[in-house]
């Protein structure tokens, strides 16, 4: 049967003319994300400066209230050194802001990604209002990822805190620490990994809360190796551009215009000059990081469920776009036979394609599709 426009049998088509429709290598799905982001920058920067905007803003409010006057009579050098503890505090809970970005971003570049596939419009616009009637489940899965993820953290590190708040004898600490901080990072990784793939699953499949996460964890399954490399991979490269590359220039007008210990209005600047750097190098890195996890999303799909060979065989009629003047209606709407919600008025049916057939699980009965 005749597949999508442009479809041909021997002849996947590209994600914006650079990434196959078919499963993909680390490589291919980190030059997706760059692809996206170089095809799309209205959509994927526009929702990356807003996120970022709001993480760093927050995150330097809570570093001024707590390192800065208010909270320690003085915002110097020396201070700011002396409190490692809190200085920590904030980095763990910087990184997690981020990582939650990184998970709700992922969610608005899915659609944006998934339509270029298909020769669909791709606008901020049109990505807001396909993440919309979803966003707050995005956020509320993605909130469940980090939560997870910090408790398996937390978990195994408890008897180590525990015993050291006791002043109990130093070797019971050092072996609970011992054991403690590997299981500890060992869990976080293994929950996130596990359970990454639920937020651009929510918006894609319009599935409901719970229904997202099962699919987080049987897309994850057998192939979370490779899932972790690649997020790992990613992780790496987005560190260096955000944390160094990027921000060189930020931190070299910081040494030039700002004296060894500001105060005042001289204060605001210089943590508004960083809070800018931050927001600037993030954004730029951010989409990359969630273009990844969104093709991590759609490679799973195929190697899984066999997508791509499912969207080849349906008829053009079934993956070609609603007639812009015909606006989908209510009496349009069915319910999803996986049990995620109706399809909503003015849906063009591109969320259709991505919804999980109840009848294939693998291209061929007993045969996984993990090529």
């Amino acid at each position: 049967m005749p597949g999508p426009k442009g479809w041909e049998p021997d002849d996947a088509p590209l994600l914006g003319g650079d990434v196959p429709f078919r499963p993909m290598s680390i490589s291919e799905m980190m030059d997706g994300a760059i692809a996206g982001m170089r095809r799309h920058p209205r959509a994927t920067l526009g929702l990356s400066v807003a996120v970022t905007t709001v993480i760093q803003v927050l995150g330097s409010l809570m570093a001024y209230y707590l390192l800065g006057p208010e909270a320690s009579g003085g915002f110097t050098r020396s201070k700011f050194w002396e409190s490692v503890g809190t200085q920590l505090w904030l980095g763990a809970l910087g990184m997690t802001l981020s990582a939650y970005g990184i998970l709700l971003l992922s969610g608005f570049l899915g659609p944006v990604l998934g339509r270029s596939m298909f020769e669909r419009p791709a606008s901020l616009r049109q990505a807001w209002r396909d993440t919309r009637p979803r966003l707050g489940r995005l956020a509320a899965v993605s909130a469940v990822v980090i939560l997870a993820a910090l408790l398996g953290l937390i978990l195994p590190l408890a008897p180590f805190a525990m015993l050291v708040a006791a002043e109990t004898h130093p070797a019971l600490s050092v072996l609970a620490g011992v054991i403690g901080i590997p299981a500890g990072l060992a869990l976080m990784i293994w929950l996130y990994v596990l359970l990454v793939l639920g937020s651009p699953a929510v918006v894609l499949e319009r599935q409901t809360f719970t229904g997202a996460l099962r699919r987080a964890t049987a897309l994850s399954r057998g192939r979370w190796w490779r899932t972790c490399g690649t997020l790992l991979l990613t992780m790496m490269i987005t560190f260096f551009m955000g944390f160094f590359a990027l921000r060189i220039p930020f931190l070299v007008a910081d040494l030039v215009f700002f004296e060894r210990d500001p105060h005042g209005s001289e204060l605001v600047l210089k943590i508004a000059l960083d809070t800018v750097g931050r927001i600037v190098s993030w954004s730029v890195v951010l989409p990359f990081d969630a273009g990844v996890i969104a093709l991590l999303y759609f490679d799973r799909r195929m190697r899984r469920e066999g997508l791509d060979l499912d969207l080849r065989t349906r008829p053009a009629e079934d993956t070609a776009p609603a007639p812009a003047h015909v606006p989908a209606t209510d009496d349009h709407a069915q319910a999803p036979a996986d049990g995620s919600t109706a399809t909503e008025p003015g849906d063009d049916g591109f969320f259709d394609l991505w919804r999980p057939s109840p009848l294939i699980t693998s291209p061929y009965p007993g045969v996984p599709h993990d090529h």
